[in-house]
């Protein structure tokens, strides 16, 4: 990786945001020169303040909204094999800190200061999602040092979300290392999931949810329990290993629900674990028509606004969902409602659950508010990478 590095000038202003520690600098705060658009996407650039000092060391995209990531503010400080594995060897250590197994995101993009990627650890299988420009330009280096580093049975290179289409670029889906003979192993507290991380979705797994898979486990107990957007199973067998009498766990993914039951059988609780391939709200639908109830219902959808204009249109289905699994929670039971979409704030999603729950004719209280798993670190001012929030309620 060479160090002769192209200049980038902000405008008088631009770097407002970014001397209080935002990471990002945008398209309209940089001098956007015949030069500078020529720049190929992903390229390591000194970023200039407009008087021409140093500001520091970014990757930068001109096809992009979000134009620089910030890497460091030392702008002589080299950006080479040296720099990334010091970044790997430091979010190495606090996984190893916070988890102990090695079952957990590695690396989560800005928080851990690689802006845009993110690495998941499946004991020796590795998925690496370098979704900017700049990180996928630093991929083989990247798959490198973490080869050297943790020695995996496999590396699978993959990305195919809408963060990849914004950067400008095509997915992915390759190994990088090795191969798999199957899906990888998951273990979380005590429990054994098995993983897609061939063809799954994102990495194969979602770790933010750890613990709150555990918190909802421990309402589960001696009762019957509904999982909406099950996967692979994460919520709905931790329930049935915390002693719940049945675990019913819906999904629209078939392959999903095949691996979760051999994870169930695993965990030697498959007689207490049913499976069906279904829409979460047509499901709903058709319990309440034949009033079937639950003591614990799950609901972790996936994103409902995936961007700032489906914010209106999201928050009404949040507020649908709320009450459609609200009016199948038995009274005295209980609900857990998840929110992915880092463009729907904590408060509205709030405000969106109550209006459900109010809707359904039913009353209740907020045990607990929760957020991703530690794993999953926030950079302190980029609110976005606060994007998980949870809701677990008593339902009277």
């Amino acid at each position: 990786m060479t160090q002769d590095r192209a200049s980038v000038k902000l405008v008088q202003g631009g770097d407002r945001r970014a001397l209080t520690g935002h990471p990002w600098i945008f398209s309209n705060e940089v001098v956007m020169d015949a030069a500078t658009k020529m720049l190929p996407p992903g390229e390591i650039v000194t970023v200039e303040r407009a008087d021409g000092r140093a500001l520091g060391t970014g990757l930068f995209n001109p096809r992009s909204l979000i134009a620089i990531r910030l890497l460091t503010r030392d702008a002589a400080r080299p950006i080479d094999e040296s720099f990334l594995k010091r970044r790997l060897e430091r979010a190495l250590k606090l996984r190893d800190q916070l988890i102990g197994v090695p079952y957990y995101r590695l690396i989560h993009a800005e928080a851990d200061g690689m802006p845009g990627c993110v690495v998941d650890r499946f004991g020796d299988v590795l998925v690496v999602e370098p979704n900017s420009a700049g990180m996928d330009r630093l991929a083989e280096p990247l798959v490198a040092i973490l080869d050297k580093m943790l020695r995996p049975k496999a590396i699978v290179l993959s990305g195919d979300g809408p963060a990849r289409a914004l950067e400008g670029l095509e997915p992915m889906h390759r190994l990088a290392k090795g191969s798999l003979s199957g899906p990888a192993e998951v273990v979380e507290h005590g429990a054994h999931f098995l993983a897609d991380a061939s063809a799954g979705q994102k990495t194969g797994w979602f770790y933010d949810q750890r613990d709150n898979r555990a918190l909802a486990a421990r309402f589960a107990r001696d009762g019957d329990v509904l999982d909406l957007y099950a996967y692979s199973g994460g919520f709905g067998l931790q329930a049935a290993r915390h002693g719940a009498n049945s675990v019913l766990c819906v999904d629209r993914s078939a392959p999903a629900l095949a691996l979760l039951r051999q994870a169930a059988e695993r965990n030697e609780i498959k007689d207490r674990v049913a499976t069906e391939t279904a829409e979460a709200f047509d499901f709903l639908e058709q319990a309440a028509a034949t009033h079937r109830s639950f003591d614990l219902v799950i609901a972790d959808p996936p994103a409902f606004v995936k961007s700032k204009k489906d914010f209106h249109q999201g928050g009404r289905a949040y507020r649908k969902l709320a009450r459609l699994c609200a009016s199948r929670v038995r009274s005295g039971g209980f609900l857990f409602l998840a929110s992915c979409s880092h463009h729907m704030p904590a408060e509205e999603f709030r405000a969106q659950v109550a209006r459900g729950l109010h809707e359904a004719g039913r009353a209740g209280r907020i045990l607990y508010a929760t957020a991703a798993a530690p794993d999953h670190p926030v950079h302190p001012m980029l609110p976005e990478s606060a994007y998980l929030k949870a809701l677990l309620l008593q339902v009277d």
